[in-house]
């Protein structure tokens, strides 16, 4: 067949060029063949990996010879075969058709040249002794021998993968990767060892559902009897899921519990080119207590539910239920961060807002707003609602994601801080962080005193509600605010038992200010903002560990907390010079000074 010269892509250039298209590794290739085996309806999916013995260097070595994805799915007639070979091609183009995991008619293709040098593939609707059967031969398309994908055509499987396998249904189709020169894995053992757990994460809803199973072995080509083989298992970076392939003891139960309160965030998204509303969900999880807690003063991330633990850090995105990444945007180098799990989930509609990627291994947009970069704007004064107008004002379609990535990372502040308490917990023989302090008790001695002077508060109007209704309205506020159901639910519950009038809580505020008041239930719940310098600089600095520490460091942080204490007053002298004008001025100097009388009650009481 002639080859036109003017070509805007020339196939052989094309393909080459399509070799380096971005996939990981072998794992995530071979990914693409199982999103096709579960589009086709498969129950059963097998990864076969036939090795053969070379003599390289004068010794004999093991080494991947034919690599095959067979299942029981629907097979595929003959214009559908030719079509799954073309790049860009396929049954899932149209827009309506985008509710599944495949789309972008790249995966068969794009995945396998990123491999090898051959793909060969069977497929039967009626038994698999009418197989049809076509390929893509590199060699064949460099040489510009092979233009085109090959008419399908009758042809037998060969022998070899039926006595490797027993799952060849009534339909089902084959893939066989030979001439495999891309994969960094040598062995079908290595390959599989590699895949397990990779497989096991981007599949475990369809594996826990039991919708389909995953079989993979490895075997000698030259002895096909000697087979190894294991079953995918579930493998939940959120740690939610009962079965999976956590060590034990976390083998048949969680290892981490949900975000207590709303177990899910949900938020409805209204895309403008399109006109329809989406429901993306993002899910909060975090160590269990007993995950934590290791024998004999071992570091429990050491044992091997924490090495497992360790090997899924990030935020998973679910795309119809498959995993596309483990987006580690936000990990830092802390070893506490192999204990918190967040997941967020969205339709393919969606695809286009998040920035899919063809090899379905990114959400592009998602992770450019998880970015620092958009920490630093929010630092710099602007609110969430100011860039999203700029977005807005650009035509930029990307806003409601900047909601998403604000709540990922306030909610992620939140967690973290409760696992830092989860670790001072288990070294102190049990969590303090939300122990009521002598600070609580005075302030409530000092208020009961100003309210006989004839001071009053907005909070006292609810103090003669009902017991049961101040408790529910300080655990409410608290679960707004990220405490956890059950620490909300004891400290409301001391609160009102103790009839204190003071709840402090800490949280990762969308504001400028150090922190907020908030009147409820008879209370008043001040909660500091863990997003402004002032706590780091005041607060954080001195809750740290000072087991083991020397006296160098302890001084050092005493002096690092007072410069804080005094940015902090310069900072309030700074705001009344500020004041455009005398009266505002004057106001600004009578607060000063009446919130100076009230700290020197509360503190004198204190001594």
């Amino acid at each position: 067949m002639a080859i036109n010269s003017h070509d805007i892509v020339p196939a052989h250039l094309a393909v080459r060029a399509m070799r380096d298209n971005g996939y990981k590794n072998a794992a995530y290739a071979l990914a693409e063949l199982i999103d096709n085996s579960i589009q086709a309806g498969a129950t059963q999916v097998e990864l076969l990996c036939g090795e053969t013995q070379m003599l390289i260097e004068e010794r004999r070595r093991t080494r991947i010879h034919q690599i095959a994805v067979l299942d029981n799915g629907n097979g595929m007639d003959s214009t559908t075969l030719r079509l799954a070979l073309q790049f860009g091609n396929g049954m899932y183009l149209e827009e309506e058709k985008h509710t599944g995991i495949g789309r972008f008619g790249m995966g068969l293709p794009s995945s396998s040249v990123s491999q090898c040098q051959k793909v060969e593939v069977w497929s039967w609707k009626n038994g698999v002794e009418n197989a049809l059967y076509t390929y893509l031969d590199l060699d064949k398309i460099q040489k510009k021998i092979q233009t085109e994908v090959p008419n399908p055509e009758l042809k037998p499987v060969p022998s070899i993968w039926s006595r490797v396998s027993n799952s060849f249904g009534q339909s089902g189709t084959l893939v066989v990767w030979s001439n495999i020169d891309r994969c960094i894995w040598r062995t079908g053992a290595t390959i599989i060892n590699n895949s397990e757990l990779l497989i096991g994460r981007i599949y475990r809803r369809f594996l826990e559902s039991n919708q389909v199973s995953i079989r993979m072995i490895y075997f000698d080509f030259q002895n096909p009897s000697n087979v190894t083989e294991k079953f995918a298992l579930p493998n939940d970076p959120g740690y939610l899921i009962a079965t999976t392939s956590c060590p034990k003891p976390f083998h048949d139960t969680p290892m981490f519990q949900p975000w207590e309160g709303e177990k899910h965030y949900e938020i409805t998204l209204t895309i403008d080119f399109r006109g329809q509303q989406h429901s993306v969900k993002i899910s909060f999880s975090y160590a269990k207590e007993e995950a934590r807690q290791a024998p004999g003063g071992q570091n429990p991330g050491s044992l091997p539910h924490g090495q497992h633990a360790a090997k899924n850090v990030g935020i998973s995105v679910v795309r119809a239920g498959r995993e596309l990444e483990l987006d580690q945007t936000l990990v830092n180098a802390n070893p506490t961060e192999r204990w918190w799990g967040i997941e967020v989930e969205f339709p393919p509609a969606l695809d286009d807002l998040f920035g899919v990627t063809n090899n379905k291994q990114f959400a592009r947009n998602f992770a450019e707003l998880l970015n620092p970069d958009i920490e630093f704007l929010l630092k710099e004064g602007k609110t969430i609602s100011q860039l999203k107008e700029e977005f807005r004002e650009d035509d930029d379609p990307r806003g409601p994601l900047l909601d998403i990535a604000q709540k990922i990372r306030s909610q992620l502040g939140i967690i973290r801080r409760l696992l830092e308490a989860q670790t001072k917990g288990s070294r102190s023989g049990g969590s303090k962080r939300y122990e009521m302090t002598k600070a609580e008790e005075v302030a409530t001695v000092v208020t009961e005193e100003r309210k006989r002077e004839g001071h009053k508060g907005e909070s006292d109007k609810q103090e003669s509600l009902p017991k049961e209704k101040r408790q529910k309205g300080i655990e409410e506020t608290l679960n707004e605010q990220g405490v956890t159901e059950s620490q909300a639910i004891l400290l409301a519950a001391k609160t009102v038992d103790d009839g204190l009038k003071y709840v402090f809580a800490e949280a990762d505020l969308e504001t400028a200010a150090f922190f907020s008041v908030k009147p409820k239930g008879g209370a008043i719940i001040v909660t500091l903002n863990t997003n402004h310098p002032a706590y780091k600089n005041l607060v954080e600095i001195l809750e740290k560990d000072v087991e083991g520490v020397d006296e160098e460091t302890l001084r050092s942080r005493l002096t690092n907390s007072l410069e804080g204490l005094k940015l902090l007053l310069m900072a309030w002298a700074r705001y009344e010079d500020e004041q455009p004008d005398g009266r505002r001025r004057q106001m600004a100097q009578d607060t000063r000074v009446d919130w100076g009388r009230i700290a020197r009650q509360f503190l004198e009481q204190e001594e």
